[in-house]
Formats: C-alpha cells, structure tokens, sequence
C-alpha cells in the first residue's frame, strides 16, 4: 500500500501485482493508527533558484487499514496541523502561516483521504486519494516503499513506509510569489513532498 505518489508510464496490472505482493505486507495485515513522533512528512522547495529550502510538519494524525492479500482494500487517512510548519527560521515560518501562503488562522488542517490503493510488485506499492490545501481538493498518487514490520520495546507492533513525489503548489492555490532581479522568482512552484510513515497496529 502507498500513501502519498510519482508519476509512472507504465501501470502494473492487476493479476501481475496480485502475483507479486510482497509475503512481508501480508503477515501484517490489520488497522493501524500513525505515529506522529516517529512520522516525518516533509518538503523541499527552491529558494532565489539557487537553492533549496526544506521543511516539515510536526503536528500531524492519521489511520492506516492495511491488507496484505489484496492490496487494493487497503486505505489511509491524513491529518497535519499546518500551524505546526518549521523550516527552522521563525520568520520564514511565520510567512508561510500568513495569508500569502496557508492562511492557517482560515485553513488549520491539510488532509489526505486514499481513493485508490494498489500492488506496484514487491515491496511498492501506490496509493491515490483526495489532497485538500486551502479548501482546494485535488487527486494526489503517491509510490511507497514497504520498509518491514517490527516489535517495538514496548509491545507494539509497527510498520514503516517511505516515500516521495512532487507537486505544483499554485494548483492549490499557493500563488504568492516575488520576481528576482536576475530574473525567475523567489518560490518555486514545484515542491517536493518526503514522507516517512511509522504506524502502531491497533490493539
């Protein structure tokens, strides 16, 4: 299963991927809560064109239904606090809160609701669902890596996936934006999105 997606050409079809789910994702199948001090879900954006800028969200919540049989029943659902942005400059932070960006005092959550779920073979997997910005709503794939299971010190059984994509912010309507004299802008428009996810099976 994949939470968040890159763009691929070439879709595996469903009796190839049925034929090679991964034996790992099938021993834990089962409904999982996200752990959000061992979740990182970050970005990267480019800074004057010269440079790049990264951040992440540490105030976030979320749920996982995992099957490892039939990988397309698989779900997960996403919450992040947009308030909690760091990039680990208090200014720029405080900026991106603002109305030229997330408008957090308006729009206090980012969400993520799965639509799709399917087995890429092996240890991938590819989720789609709805990313809601700013009240704009708008489909989002992302490709995951299935990094194991594992029980934790304390009892808990957890899973780990990783993964990327990108996306153009002004399809949210993250427009703001400043000319440089040499030219090109401030902000990049493409971002990429990082995602870290460790999740404890629920008792």
């Amino acid at each position: 299963m994949g939470i968040f997606g890159n763009k691929h050409a070439d879709r595996t079809t469903d009796a190839t991927a049925a034929a090679t789910v991964s034996p790992h994702l099938a021993s834990v199948t089962g409904d999982y809560t996200i752990d959000p001090a061992h979740t990182t879900i970050g970005f990267v954006a480019r800074h004057a064109m010269v440079t790049n800028v990264k951040g992440s969200f540490t105030e976030l919540s979320g749920t996982l239904h995992l099957d490892g049989t039939d990988p397309a029943k698989s779900t997960a659902s996403l919450d992040v606090t947009m308030d909690s942005i760091e990039t680990g400059n208090a200014d720029r932070d405080g900026h991106l809160k603002s109305s030229d960006f997330f408008k957090t005092d308006e729009f206090p959550t980012m969400t993520f609701r799965s639509t799709k779920a399917e087995s890429l073979g092996g240890d991938d997997y590819r989720i789609t669902g709805d990313l809601s910005i700013l009240g704009v709503t708008k489909p989002l794939s992302i490709d995951l890596q299935f990094n194991g299971s594992a029980k934790d010190p304390f009892g808990n059984e957890r899973v780990g996936f990783e993964g990327r994509t990108e996306i153009l912010r002004s399809e949210w309507g993250l427009t703001w934006n400043a000319a440089l004299e040499t030219g090109g802008v401030l902000v990049s428009d493409k971002i990429k999105l990082n995602f870290d996810i460790s999740a404890i099976k629920n008792a």
